[in-house]
């Protein structure tokens, strides 16, 4: 099943495609300006009962070698299958569009990093045929952003940068930095990085903690994720508000009661639960539709 860190980890190059101009910097890779990109489809499947599909791919258009496709990985564990599908999908690519194939793999951890970073090679010992070289980007090397004027001269750069140093001991900093460095950001701008940076810490630690930020610093933001947090901050005053409504009018709260209110996340179900409690004389009243 594909998680929502795999998404963000290939998805940020779909929503700005010149993020590769500058991660390529980043990585060492000499390239040529690029001029223009447009997305490719995904899927890589035969005549055949076998699927294929990429994560991502581009076709960029450079200012002075001409095309290339960029195909876009996000890796989150060792995969072994990987030795014999990435190569397939670098030929493949290549003997369909006839251009140049660069393969580029986004992970959250270095060992995953070090193992997507070998060369693939298909043939003998001796003399191998096909040696397919991925580019590899994670937190071995991409900068840790906590400038917030670094982080501004490039969104992009500095949200991929947040999601791979995820699991970052400072990534409280890092996304402090881009909590701040978002806030005077069109929204239209803000609100995908928000969505991404929500999706590719997952279910990690610093996923709350990125959730705080967004309903504190980005508070005026209308994107989905600060208004979840919204509704979920509307909903847990309210059943603050239903449980001491309960406690004044002595009606008895259970265990199960208390947790029926707590775990609702409707505010506006929480409020016709706390207009009935001022006329109910048991708890039966409140809850009964």
């Amino acid at each position: 099943m594909v998680s929502a860190p795999h998404e963000a980890m290939h998805r940020v190059f779909q929503e700005y495609p010149g993020l590769f101009t500058r991660l390529s910097d980043v990585l060492g890779l000499q390239l040529p300006p690029v001029a223009a990109s447009e997305p490719l489809t995904v899927d890589l499947t035969e005549n055949e009962p076998l699927e294929r599909r990429v994560d991502t791919l581009l076709r960029i258009e450079t200012q002075g070698d001409g095309p290339f496709l960029l195909v876009v990985e996000a890796q989150g564990k060792k995969d072994p299958g990987k030795t014999a599908s990435w190569p397939y999908y670098v030929t493949y690519l290549n003997n369909k569009y006839r251009l140049p194939v660069l393969l580029l793999v986004i992970c959250q951890d270095h060992a995953t990093a070090t193992w997507a970073a070998r060369p693939l090679t298909i043939g003998l010992p001796q003399w191998p045929t096909v040696t397919t070289r991925p580019l590899v980007a994670g937190p071995h090397n991409m900068p840790v952003i906590t400038d917030v004027a670094e982080a501004r001269k490039d969104l992009a750069l500095a949200t991929l940068s947040a999601i791979t140093h995820a699991d970052n001991p400072d990534v409280d900093a890092i996304l402090k930095t881009m909590s701040v460095a978002l806030r005077d950001t069109p929204e239209s701008i803000a609100e995908p990085l928000v969505e991404l940076i929500a999706q590719g810490l997952g279910n990690r630690p610093a996923a709350q903690q990125w959730r705080n930020l967004v309903a504190v610093d980005l508070s005026f933001y209308t994107s989905p994720l600060s208004e979840e947090i919204r509704d979920e901050g509307r909903a847990e005053g309210r059943a603050e508000m239903l449980l001491s409504a309960l406690d004044v009018r002595g009606i008895g709260v259970t265990d199960t009661i208390r947790e029926k209110i707590t775990a609702c996340p409707d505010p506006e179900l929480l409020h016709r639960w706390l207009g009935r409690a001022f006329s109910a004389t048991t708890a039966e009243e409140i809850f009964g539709e």
